[in-house]
């Protein structure tokens, strides 16, 4: 089970882990800083990159991977929020 949250919802004094999963060519249209970059396809072979002490919000371009993603993700344990519009929503900094 996880949550899902807007973009929006996002604030810039949140202390966030951040993981884009979306693929390496998408990220010359933009990504957020310090966001850990795992494509969708590679999640599962990089979990050892992963803590299931921490939250993570999980985004893609528009929140459709992302929740797929989270699904696995909270199978396997971990605590994750999917960011619902992903880049698509995406506006400056955070």
């Amino acid at each position: 089970m996880f949550s899902s949250i807007l973009m929006s919802e996002i604030r810039s004094t949140d202390n966030l882990n951040i993981i884009d999963v979306r693929d390496p060519e998408e990220y010359m249209f933009g990504t957020i800083p310090d966001a850990q970059r795992i494509p969708m396809n590679t999640v599962p072979d990089q979990l050892d990159l992963l803590s299931k002490e921490k939250t993570y919000h999980i985004v893609c371009q528009s929140g459709s991977r992302s929740h797929m993603v989270c699904q696995y993700l909270s199978q396997q344990g971990y605590d994750v929020v999917n960011v619902m519009g992903g880049m698509g929503a995406y506006r400056g900094n955070l």
